[in-house]
């Protein structure tokens, strides 16, 4: 069976094409030739170039893989971006490419059976700071990043068309080896100090970048479509427990806990954003990741994943973190 994933040379796309491998799967990689192919090393990977910016020559590159390899039998779609220079390219590239994209497999005929699309929690928005009640599902959406709302548009589109054979998956913080954001985290607490944003408790979810390659199997080879789901490995953590996780396994026993005030890190991130700005780069604490940073509570509804995919998570946050600060050392990133 085929499979093709857009977005491979990214983090969460290089585990798929991982995944899809040792699921015995002929892998196409959808990966822009200037992209760095670091993680996707095996000789059995079929690299495509997908020109998402012009659909009129997207329709005929999948035209003629149609004619040439057949239909894929599954696409997971992870491509998109996180962060952007031009604020634009959030609607731009999230949206607007995956729009083509869906646009150009349907004019090529080349609907796959199953088109697992890789959203994101932040496309629902936080939850109740007051009331920490969990997001749930039947919530409305109410994104407050660029990027959150570029990744609901893309699946009201998907979604608002008749018959498409999709599957939204919701994920939660996404961690693991080869993962940058977090990575800052892990390396400022290695350096002896532990971040902390405000003086609330944060309630975290997370899952682990190799469980949700999993699912996307489970939800490609399912009997469901149409539907979405939110995706965390089934616990929740507070901003002390995530801490505590990690300097264990860092071995820091002894650390300065550094209680940063709101206001200062939304200074610090818009301040950043501006200067790099000049120099055309985005930092990696910017203002959209603030505003996620900032967010009190990130439970989410997770039973409907577990019972329709019978998912269960391999990984919680101590063994995920165990792992992923393994890579970080073995690779010397810290």
């Amino acid at each position: 069976m085929k499979v093709l994933i857009t977005g491979a040379a990214g983090f969460i796309g290089s585990f798929l094409v991982e995944e899809a491998l040792n699921q015995g799967f002929d892998t196409y990689a959808g990966v822009r030739a200037s992209s760095s192919k670091q993680y996707l090393k095996d000789e059995k990977i079929k690299f495509i170039d997908l020109k998402y910016s012009d659909k009129k020559l997207l329709t005929e590159q999948l035209t003629e893989l149609k004619n040439t390899v057949g239909k894929f039998d599954y696409i997971i779609h992870g491509m998109g971006v996180t962060k952007c220079k031009n604020k634009d390219d959030f609607d731009k590239i999230n949206c607007g490419y995956t729009k083509n994209f869906v646009d150009a497999l349907i004019e090529s005929g080349s609907v796959p059976d199953k088109f697992v699309y890789i959203s994101s929690l932040s496309a629902w928005g936080p939850g109740d700071a007051k009331t920490g009640h969990p997001i749930m599902l039947s919530d409305e959406p109410k994104p407050d990043t660029l990027y959150g709302a570029s990744k609901l548009k893309a699946e009201q589109y998907i979604a608002s068309l008749p018959g498409f054979p999709y599957i939204f998956l919701r994920p939660t913080g996404v961690y693991g080896p080869r993962e940058k954001d977090y990575f800052v985290f892990n390396k400022t607490v290695a350096s002896g100090i532990v971040p902390t944003m405000g003086f609330q408790t944060q309630y975290l979810t997370f899952i682990y970048v190799r469980d949700l390659a999993k699912l996307a199997f489970l939800a490609c080879r399912s009997n469901i479509v149409q539907k979405a789901y939110f995706v965390t490995d089934g616990k929740e953590y507070t901003d002390k427990e995530y801490a505590a996780i990690v300097k264990k396994h860092l071995g820091r026993k002894h650390t300065l806990n550094l209680r940063t005030p709101l206001f200062l890190v939304k200074f610090i991130s818009y301040f950043g954003d501006t200067v790099f700005g000049w120099f055309g780069q985005t930092p990696t604490l910017n203002k959209d990741k603030y505003k996620i940073l900032r967010v009190m509570n990130w439970r989410c509804e997770n039973k409907p994943t577990e019972n329709d995919f019978n998912f269960k998570a391999s990984y919680d946050l101590d063994k995920g973190t165990k792992e992923a600060i393994k890579w970080y050392k073995q690779e010397k990133w810290i």
